[in-house]
């Protein structure tokens, strides 16, 4: 017992670890990422531009745009066109010279918020040099956004998935009031959550919950569909569990499916390409977790009941069993392999160590249930006292570590998984150079610190086409100490230049020129900073 209790110890201490880690991560832990910045930031620009811009990894939605000026000011920017995954956002008028914060905060595809400030100047910084603003980690709100789901999880895997199986197998007053419970505890988590969402989302403490816009914000994500499903889940299965015959089973079967359809609505995996595939798949995974998690407890209970009752309620177990759980392991290895991508992934992200974390619980999660399925079912459905005393232990044992995932399970809401940030990376970086006499986009792909390639589209000043006689890209890093890198661009024929394996040793601002000869006695230069990502 002593080795026992230990080890249970150890697995708390790691998991309580593992949430306040992920808990207090900040910007390093957001989802959709930033790729471009225009004015880029901390860079200096010379007259007030017309118009900035934000470019993300994935679409997005605004939440919250302003403009912090030099001294200190607000200006909100209401007006903001979106072109896929760039938000351009028309520029005050009157600018003045100094230090802005254009501020921003957003949804991503998968509802989860995230935020972020460039920092870039006019003319020159202000005095006292710029200061980046940095989002702070509310972990009071983070604490209830992952309360709030593990609270849902509970009333949906465990309300309306017990709910499913009281329906089919029978079930006591015990087995129907600890059901109902969870299915009130998720009636209640559920709209709060929208709330905590909210908070999330605009960035205010918990104290300002009661503030219309919270919820209005927190409902606006895709959040607000999931919550809608989920509370018609509750309330089905609620209803199935005081009603009898063919329409408590209707009811009940509409809950369940309700269940995965809500977890199938929002999320990383149901944001994840392609949709097709990976939105079933939640919602075999979610349904295959309900119908397990649910039964246990009743299952546990019938088994103390004189033996018919026992063996019949064991009986549709096992007769259902692998019709839930085989899809539930094929959707969630499909899913793994979705969103991890590579093995390192595992242990060199959080959403890959969350992952381990998981896998670590269900090793004896489905080892309990293979040695409950091969050594004491057949027994117990027999009668033998020793067996059914066993198998409800065991059973216990699993709703213990059920519960325990449901914790781990709920920090992916703090983690991006390994496939959006590998998305992110991958993403170019950009710039457009624009002068009087030719302009030109150059494009680095990926827009990373390593092995690149470059695209440059070349034009005259006036958007008209340019029959430059070359191209040559020089790239620069004086802050890392790097000199020039000078590269000749050659014309693939569709109309663009390009250089193939341009190595950029490390991340940063970098100066870039691009010389266009235009003919043999004009040759036009064209400078500015290109951001590459780590």
């Amino acid at each position: 017992m002593v080795t026992i209790a230990t080890g249970w110890t150890r697995v708390l201490l790691a998991a309580l670890v593992l949430v306040a880690g992920l808990l207090a991560a900040g910007e390093a832990l957001a989802h959709a990422s930033l790729i471009r910045a225009s004015p880029i930031d901390g860079s200096v620009v010379a007259t007030a531009p017309p118009a900035f811009s934000l470019t993300f990894s994935e679409p997005t939605s605004p939440l919250s745009l302003k403009l912090v000026r030099p001294d200190g000011s607000t200006v909100a920017l209401d007006g903001f066109t979106l072109r896929d995954a760039t938000v351009d956002i028309p520029a005050p008028a009157g600018l003045g010279n100094g230090t802005h914060v254009l501020s921003w905060r957003v949804v991503s595809e998968d509802g989860h918020p995230i935020g972020g400030s460039a920092v870039f100047s006019i003319g020159a910084p202000s005095a006292g040099g710029s200061k980046a603003a940095v989002e702070a980690i509310d972990v009071p709100v983070r604490g209830a956004v992952w309360l709030g789901k593990l609270v849902t999880y509970a009333g949906l895997y465990l309300g309306v998935g017990g709910a499913f199986f009281v329906s089919l197998a029978g079930g006591g007053g015990r087995s129907r009031r600890f059901c109902a419970g969870w299915i009130l505890a998720g009636l209640v988590a559920v709209p709060l959550s929208l709330g905590f969402q909210g908070l999330d989302a605009l960035g205010p403490p918990i104290g300002s919950i009661l503030q219309p816009v919270v919820w209005k914000t927190g409902f606006g994500t895709s959040l607000g569909t999931l919550a809608c499903l989920a509370l018609a889940a509750l309330i089905a299965a609620f209803a199935a569990l005081f009603t009898g015959g063919v329409l408590a089973k209707i009811l009940s079967f509409a809950a369940l499916a309700l269940t995965g359809v809500a977890l199938a609505s929002s999320g990383h995996a149901s944001a994840a390409h392609p949709g097709w595939l990976t939105r079933p798949a939640v919602f075999l995974h979610g349904v295959g977790i309900a119908f397990w998690a649910g039964a246990l407890f009743p299952l546990a209970l019938a088994l103390a009941s004189p033996a018919p009752e026992a063996a019949t309620a064991l009986r549709r177990f096992s007769k259902l069993a692998p019709w839930f759980v085989l899809p539930l392991v094929g959707a969630g290895l499909l899913l793994a392999l979705v969103q991890v991508r590579v093995p390192e992934a595992l242990w060199t992200t959080n959403y890959g160590l969350v992952l381990l974390a998981k896998l670590a619980l269900l090793i004896p999660l489905f080892g309990l249930a293979l040695f409950n399925r091969l050594r004491l079912t057949e027994p117990a459905g027999k009668g033998d006292a020793r067996a059914i005393a066993q198998l409800r232990r065991s059973i216990a044992a699993e709703l213990l570590l059920v519960v325990v995932i449901f914790a781990v399970a709920a920090l992916w809401r703090f983690t991006p998984p390994p496939r959006a940030l590998a998305e992110a990376a991958a993403a170019p970086a950009a710039i457009h150079i624009h002068a009087a006499q030719a302009m030109a986009d150059l494009e680095i792909a990926p827009g990373r610190a390593g092995v690149t390639s470059a695209t440059i589209s070349v034009m005259t000043g006036d958007f008209g086409p340019l029959d430059a006689q070359g191209v040559t890209l020089v790239l620069s890093n004086p802050d890392a100490g790097i000199e020039a890198i000078r590269r000749e661009a050659k014309k693939p024929g569709d109309g663009t230049w390009r250089i193939d394996d341009l190595t950029l040793p490390v991340a940063g601002r970098w100066h870039a020129r691009i010389d266009i000869l235009v003919s043999d006695f004009e040759l036009v230069k064209l400078e500015d900073v290109i951001e590459i990502r780590p």
